[in-house]
Parts: C-alpha cells; structure tokens; sequence
C-alpha cells in the first residue's frame, strides 16, 4: 500500500526523508485503525508521494476510518472533509472547505496584475474600499468592502498614480485566500 518493497533490505535511518514519512504511515495503518492521526504526513514528501498519500488517506476513509491530518499546505486542505483552521493555537474556523470559501469570502477575490506592485499594494491598502490587499505570487488579491464597485475603483486609484494595470479578473478563493483573510480578521480585532 506504501509502496516500500525495493527498500525492504535498507536500514530506516537510511532512508530518504520521503520513504521514511511512507514508513510511518504504513506503520500507522498495520493494525488497521478506525481512527488515525496524521502530523504533517506529507511533509519532505514528493508531489507524487503527496498524491498518493491523499488517495490511501481517501481510501481509508471510504472503509470507515477516521482520519485527522494536520498539515501547513492548504491545497492539501482541500482534500479533508471537514476543517478546523486553527491561528495562535485558537480555532477560527470550522467546516467544509466549500463552506469556509462561501462564509468568508462570497464576494470573490479580485487578481490584479500590475506594475510595479509593491507601490500598488501600499496604495489600496490605504483605500476604505479595500478590505483586503496582499501579494499573491507576481500579483495581487484585493477584496473588497460590500456595494464596492472593485474593478471601477482598483482601475480609476491605478490611472491616477500612475500604475500600469496589466490585467485584472476575479477569481474563486483557495483555501490560502480564506486562511489569509481570517488571520488578517483576527490581527484587526
């Protein structure tokens, strides 16, 4: 099931980071438990061991196991059936990973590509339409306050200052986006 059989000869200390993660998890599920903890099985993983890893815990599930998974990927997130998310050792979120999406951020998350971009974040952070700002990869995700016209706003602040508005679209929010902004909630308060 793990996926160790060329390595059954090797002494565990020697082994790749990965296969000794694969190791635990199969010593995890040999006595075939109906509910089991998983600290960050994933992590120092490849992205295929990741994959397969998720399909086992998938599997598992389907034959009635229990399984609780902590983990710092949120993609991974996305596999669970029910969340805990949890800042500062507090829980400030519970639920489906559709759920927390829809509570937290139903107004969608605007993707701006602009230039340059630290300038353009410092900018809407400082607008009272902007709920949110923050950099995302070679771009940045803006919410907005309710009833705000985002696009007509971001565009009318970046021609005014001079910013270049490469391109501009809204998006479904991760797992990441609902993180960020809750933990962004709870620092405000």
């Amino acid at each position: 099931m793990i996926d160790l059989q060329d390595s059954r000869d090797r002494i565990t200390r020697t082994l790749a980071v990965g296969s000794k993660q694969r190791l635990a998890l199969g010593c995890a599920i040999l006595h075939e438990p109906s509910i089991l903890f998983l600290d960050e099985p994933t992590s120092g993983v490849d992205p295929i061991s990741r994959r397969n890893f998720w399909s086992l815990i998938q599997q598992m599930g389907e034959k009635g196991v229990t399984t609780f998974v902590t983990t710092h990927y949120m993609d991974e997130a996305e596999y669970c059936g029910r969340l805990a998310l949890i800042y500062q050792g507090r829980m400030i979120a519970l639920g489906t990973p559709s759920e927390l999406k829809v509570r937290s951020l139903s107004q969608g998350i605007l993707e701006v590509e602009c230039d340059p971009l630290v300038p353009a974040l410092d900018l809407l952070k400082k607008e009272p339409w902007v709920s949110e700002s923050a950099v995302f990869g070679d771009g940045l995700h803006v919410i907005g306050k309710e009833g705000v016209d985002l696009e007509r706003e971001v565009q009318v602040l970046f021609q005014k200052q001079g910013i270049v508005l490469k391109r501009m679209g809204w998006i479904k929010p991760s797992l990441e986006d609902v993180f960020v902004s809750l933990i962004e909630k709870e620092e405000k308060q």
